[in-house]
């Protein structure tokens, strides 16, 4: 795929309140191809912010280079970039009409009244939001202002939208339709999307691709499966969803499957491909990997809560170390302080290399 972006080497710090200096981007290298749909992950303070301030020219790198279209966009305003952000707070006015709003930048820009006017008109049923152009922002719901933000966004054709947290205002329903309905309009519009969040549901929902980062620095770069099943290092196994850590040794071989232990005494199944008796690694194992069953990794249930089709288990393994978290079907029929087995299949387990 060829890249629409690409980022090379990018760094930008700040001075702290101590006078020390913090590196918000510490050499981030980044593609992102047309039509792609990429999203920045990570803890407060990881860095995705600026690094889409920097896309849109609200920040200044120190070093580094960014070329859109083969276009070097280092030392063009943020006016000049094909490029338009949705903010978190949508910045509408409120004493203009939606259908201003939207078309706000064409009318600076003195487009004529009647294509303006049918270019919003376009840009609002894009949105699902056509015959409200005369309502003020204050007359509409949450998501219909976020809409509004996207339509006076998109309405520019712009090569690349960036999202800065747009839906975190939003009701946990609402914020789940408008996940799908990104995705959809991104690809309706044939345009590339950087979404920034630090919300895992929100990444893993709507990504082609996900940028895990971490103090500046891009952990790992995938596919939402990817990101998920095959974690590159523990800060991206624990930062994506509940996970199963086991910090295990390989006790002996048999066929497809490598035998370890925990130091408390578990035994956990593992493939055996580049495995060696006696090496430690780490066994990743999520909550629905594990299956209650009449034998395996014996436990009893410290807590168990109701998720509708769902039950969330805690099992205290009796050979000691953490609790066992898992993920069964409601009819498991599992009880607080019952006696189960825990079985997994070892095809499922991901496996980190000993640092």
């Amino acid at each position: 795929m060829a890249a629409l972006l690409e980022i090379r080497d990018a760094r930008r710090s700040f001075v702290t309140p101590e006078g020390g200096r913090l590196a918000a981007l510490d050499g981030v290298s980044l593609d992102v191809g047309a039509n792609e749909f990429v999203t920045l992950l990570g803890p407060s303070g990881c860095g995705k912010t600026t690094l889409l301030r920097a896309i849109s020219g609200f920040e200044t790198l120190d070093g580094g280079s960014m070329r859109l279209d083969g276009a070097d966009l280092t030392a063009l305003p943020p006016f000049r970039r094909p490029v338009n952000t949705v903010f978190q707070s949508y910045a509408l006015f409120g004493h203009m009409t939606v259908a201003r709003n939207v078309g706000y930048a064409l009318e600076v820009a003195g487009v004529p009244r009647a294509t303006r006017e049918a270019q919003v008109a376009e840009a609002l049923a894009k949105v699902g939001l056509a015959g409200l152009g005369a309502r003020r922002p204050g007359q509409l719901s949450g998501g219909q202002r976020q809409r509004v933000a996207l339509a006076r966004a998109i309405i520019a054709k712009p090569r690349l939208l960036l999202l800065d947290e747009p839906l975190s205002a939003l009701d946990r329903n609402l914020r789940q339709q408008m996940q799908l309905e990104l995705k959809s309009l991104q690809h309706s519009l044939g345009i590339a999307f950087i979404f920034v969040t630090h919300d895992q549901e929100e990444a893993l929902t709507m990504s082609d691709r996900i940028v895990v980062m971490r103090a500046g620095k891009i952990e790992q770069i995938g596919t939402p499966r990817e990101i998920y099943r095959q974690p590159r290092n523990r800060f991206v196994a624990e930062f994506i969803g509940e996970t199963n850590l086991f910090p295990v040794t390989v006790d002996r071989i048999q066929g497809a499957e490598a035998l370890a232990r925990t130091a408390e005494g578990v035994d956990l199944r593992l493939p055996a491909a580049g495995r060696k008796v006696g090496e430690v690694v780490t066994a990743i194992l999520r909550p629905t990997d594990f299956s209650l069953a009449a034998e395996g990794i014996a436990g009893t249930v410290s807590r168990a809560v109701y998720l509708g089709s769902d039950l969330y288990i805690l099992v205290q393994p009796l050979a000691g170390g953490p609790e066992i978290r898992v993920i069964a079907r409601d009819n498991a029929g599992v009880e607080e302080g019952a006696r189960v087995y825990l079985a997994h299949d070892p095809a499922r387990v991901h496996v980190l290399e000993a640092a």
